[in-house]
């Protein structure tokens, strides 16, 4: 080997290590980026899912205010002892219904509006509340409830104890928006009011109730128990909820590095801005208070719909990071693994085609030599073989051509005729060989015309069997080129339709009708006189914008291969549906035949597969059927149980406009 060159040893190996390493990095940047963005995006449907739950809670607990209240201003003895101007008998009774409830107010005003009975602090009474949206909406005979901010002064008439309750101080909060002041005074109340009724049908008064939300934990801590179920990761809570007036946290079970729970600390700024200024609901990754949480909030809106907070519910991004990163380190260690499989492999490999090469070197050092009896040993039956074998002609033309040179030295001009000879047979047999090639392309150009061929075989064998007698002994010969030749002529058909599939020519089309022309067309062969059609049509259908023909020919298929299902006895049912939310015409073939098995279900659509028996189906019915519906923006499910029929669901989108 000369110094300063690879050998071809090394080059082989470089080359495919080089690609083995690349291969197994790319194969594992992307397979870890793919798994992370696939846990994340579970993540996210799951926190998507416990919102739902959160706001569920929150707003069963305002309906069950919303009861306390309408039930108790419905109640005779309050209307009598409103009537009578008993409010001492009403501040007691009142003050137990409030307790009982956990309500931390309870009072009942005039017709006017003005505090009859305030059950926190019963001599606080007289003030006009009728400025209130929830108090007229009340005195108008209506029940109503909502979320409603409430002042300072408002919450220290109601109760000084709850006007301490909402008082909070501002934490700074890294990535906050800047916010004027260092502390909230006013509070978010769940309020209910509720007209309390006379016989008369007139209003006689207005029933009021309600919960400060600032510091009452009940919502949150129940929404963390029935949706995480105090799930813990690495000693941290790993689903939190957090009620929001504006961008400031009031109840929360979200803890900061101190443990104590995060009253005071704020919104992040990109949040504040999506929810509170632009009233979006925002599903992503956000820094809750002092780490990243994958998070869901919606706002709150008042009974006026003003947005005046946020229901926030997120569990910890570390746990579905740490996940990643341990598929990360199997995916690292399953290819460190493979590489080194498949660098032995490789060695093996590169081994097996040097040796025979170095012994042909060798044999060639020795042949330069002189010695032409030298001869390669190589048993290997590829290319390196031929390659060998060829050598050792060579060398026995070598010797030959060395015996003969000097056997036959002064004969020179008659084997310089000879290899002349020898020159145009090979030269001729080049040109044969240049003129096979061309016929083979030829050849391979007529199979693409085959299906006229086939066209006229068909014909033809068709003329000649209506021509020949059945009691003739061909007859029945005929009867088979004919069966057999219209199945590959189907073959090729269905093979085109599947490859260049036709482009639909859209107009509007009414689904029932076509139903109907495809059931006109095959209900009076013999496979369908035993099966009972059963149809159900939506009234006042709307039109499709589709290609009439070919989906005639999706149904055509789907009815024919029900029917076959059923062996010509059953039940086959056509059923058509507006499905108004996805805006779609939902369309059922349904049947009672021996239903599909579950592992033949994934390979439905796929060309060339069938159950059928051989000889009988192509394969490819249901796969050009896909692809018409695929065509029209549609979808085909099926439902199918074996022994128990099949319903295949065509779905439609449905143009109003075009219609």
């Amino acid at each position: 080997m000369r110094s300063g060159h690879l050998s071809l040893r090394r080059k082989l190996g470089l080359t495919f290590l080089a690609v083995i390493i690349l291969g197994s990095l790319l194969w594992l940047i992307f397979g870890s980026r793919l798994i992370r963005n696939a846990l994340i995006a579970q993540a996210q449907a799951k926190v998507q899912h416990d919102l739902n739950s959160a706001r569920m809670v929150f707003n069963e607990r305002l309906r069950a205010i919303e009861a306390v209240v309408r039930l108790t201003a419905a109640r005779e003895s309050l209307r009598d002892a409103l009537v009578t101007g008993r409010t001492d008998i009403l501040g007691k009774y009142l003050g137990r219904v409030r307790s009982e409830n956990g309500l931390d107010i309870l009072n009942l005003l005039d017709s006017r509006g003005l505090v009859l009975v305030r059950t926190r602090t019963p001599d606080v009474t007289g003030d006009d509340l009728s400025g209130d949206i929830l108090v007229r909406r009340a005195l108008e005979r209506k029940t109503v409830a909502a979320p409603q901010i409430i002042s300072r002064e408002a919450l220290a008439r109601e109760s000084p104890e709850m006007a301490t309750q909402a008082l909070i101080e501002f934490v700074p909060t890294p990535m906050a928006a800047p916010r004027e002041g260092n502390s909230e005074t006013s509070g978010l109340l769940l309020e209910a009011a509720s007209p309390v009724v006379g016989e008369d049908g007139a209003v006689l008064g207005v029933l009021t109730g309600g919960i400060l939300l600032n510091r009452n934990y009940e919502i949150v801590d129940r929404v963390k128990e029935i949706v995480f179920k105090d799930e813990r990761y690495k000693g941290r809570e790993a689903g939190t909820a957090t009620i929001f007036q504006g961008d400031l946290r009031i109840s929360t079970n979200v803890k900061r590095a101190s443990g104590d729970r995060a009253i005071g600390t704020r919104l992040s700024a990109q949040v504040k801005q999506a929810v509170l200024d632009e009233g979006k609901t925002w599903l992503d990754r956000a820094f809750v208070v002092i780490d990243w949480y994958i998070t869901a909030y919606e706002p709150i809106h008042d009974i006026e719909n003003r947005i005046i907070g946020i229901l926030y519910v997120g569990m910890l991004e570390q746990p579905y990071l740490d996940t990643a990163a341990r598929v990360t380190r199997t995916f690292a260690l399953i290819a460190a693994l493979s590489m080194g499989f498949l660098f032995v492999l490789l060695y093996l490999s590169t081994t097996r085609i040097i040796r025979p090469l170095q012994r042909m070197a060798v044999a060639a050092r020795e042949i330069a030599r002189g010695d032409l009896s030298h001869k390669v040993e190589v048993s290997s039956r590829d290319e390196i073989g031929e390659l060998a074998d060829s050598f050792n002609l060579m060398t026995d033309h070598l010797r030959d051509a060395n015996a003969e040179l000097v056997e036959w030295g002064r004969t020179l001009e008659k084997k310089v005729e000879e290899r002349t000879q020898e020159l145009r047979e090979i030269q001729a047999h080049l040109i044969q060989s240049e003129k096979l090639a061309s016929i083979g392309k030829l050849a391979a150009g007529i199979a693409h015309e085959i299906n006229n061929p086939l066209g006229g075989i068909l014909i033809y064998s068709h003329l000649i069997l209506e021509e020949t007698p059945p009691g003739r002994p061909h007859h029945e010969n005929l009867k088979k080129i004919v069966k057999e030749t219209t199945r590959c002529k189907d073959i090729v058909k269905g093979l085109l339709d599947f490859a260049r599939p036709k482009e639909p020519e859209m107009s509007p089309a009414d689904i029932p009708e076509i139903l109907d022309r495809c059931l006109a067309l095959m209900e009076r062969q013999a496979l369908f006189q035993n099966i009972r059609i059963e149809k159900s049509y939506a009234p006042a259908l709307p039109r499709v914008v589709a290609d009439g023909a070919q989906l005639q020919q999706v149904f055509m298929n789907i009815i024919l291969n029900a029917a076959e299902s059923m062996n010509g006895q059953g039940t086959l049912g056509l059923r058509v549906d507006l499905d108004p939310v996805r805006n779609e015409l939902a369309v059922e073939i349904s049947d009672t035949g021996r239903g599909i098995k579950e592992e033949d279900k994934a390979r439905l659509f796929e060309p060339f597969f069938t159950t059928k028996e051989v000889g009988k189906g192509t394969g490819l019915g249901l796969a050009i059927s896909y692809g018409i519906v695929r065509k029209h923006q549609g979808s085909i499910e099926v439902q199918s149980e074996a022994g128990r029929g099949a319903t295949f669901t065509v779905r439609l989108p449905v143009n109003r406009r075009a219609a």
